[in-house]
């Protein structure tokens, strides 16, 4: 996930939506993102104006929701390479919020031509870290705090807990692509039952062949359509992507 501000001088978002780059619109405030958590490997800003560290942490924190174990945050901001007073405390505030987030400081380093610096961050894999703090602040989100709620969800200045159980999504690395998008997810257990009413594997391996033979035989040689010229087809019939 990349952030970007939406403005008159640097519209990246337009940018990314006009070239065909998956995007939305949506503002880091008091709603939580519409995503499940510990779905993505990197979140990523850059010069994306979002005040990180005030409240509590509270938006940096729904980063640290939806990204996966061990996935990562890519910051690149004033406050990593200036020394502006405003710089400055705001650098220091991060220090101390991602410190008490268990964020593993990977590198900060600077470009050598334009000086920009960028700092990367890595979520902890284990609960060992929380557990281990000497304050509990930002607090753990209770149990009933679902981190996969997403439609209209108050921002919650907590942290869940990294999954122990190793089927649960986010206990364990995704495969690599491009076999992750055809691979049965290894969250998606015989007990579940699928959108067809079979178990969730075989469901989701039933599908993926299913759509194999839709886009083989009608999309690209039965509709008569250059698709050289053509990018991100959504059919919305589709069930799991």
């Amino acid at each position: 996930m990349s952030l970007a501000p939406k403005d008159e001088h640097e519209a990246q978002v337009q940018f990314a939506l006009e070239r065909g780059i998956p995007a939305i619109s949506a503002v880091m405030g008091t709603k939580r993102l519409p995503y499940p958590g510990k779905v993505f490997d990197v979140v990523h800003c850059a010069r994306c104006r979002v005040p990180w560290h005030i409240e509590g942490g509270k938006l940096l924190l729904e980063p640290n929701r939806v990204l996966r174990p061990g996935g990562f945050f890519v910051w690149s901001a004033t406050p990593i390479y200036q020394k502006l007073p405003e710089d400055v405390e705001i650098w220091r505030e991060m220090k101390e919020l991602t410190k008490a987030m268990c964020w593993e400081v990977v590198s900060i380093s600077r470009d050598k031509l334009n000086g920009v610096g960028i700092a990367v961050y890595k979520k902890p894999t284990s609960n060992e870290c929380y557990e281990k703090r000497s304050k509990n602040q930002p607090p753990i989100c209770p149990d009933s705090d679902d981190p996969n709620a997403a439609w209209n969800v108050p921002l919650q200045a907590c942290m869940h807990k990294v999954p122990v159980n190793s089927t649960e999504r986010g206990s364990q690395w995704p495969e690599k692509w491009p076999a992750r998008l055809t691979n049965t997810p290894y969250w998606l257990i015989n007990s579940q039952v699928g959108v067809y009413g079979k178990p969730a594997p075989e469901d989701f391996s039933a599908d993926s062949e299913h759509w194999k033979r839709i886009v083989s035989k009608s999309y690209l040689s039965g509709m008569g359509i250059n698709w050289s010229n053509v990018r991100n087809v959504m059919d919305m019939r589709a069930v799991y992507g």
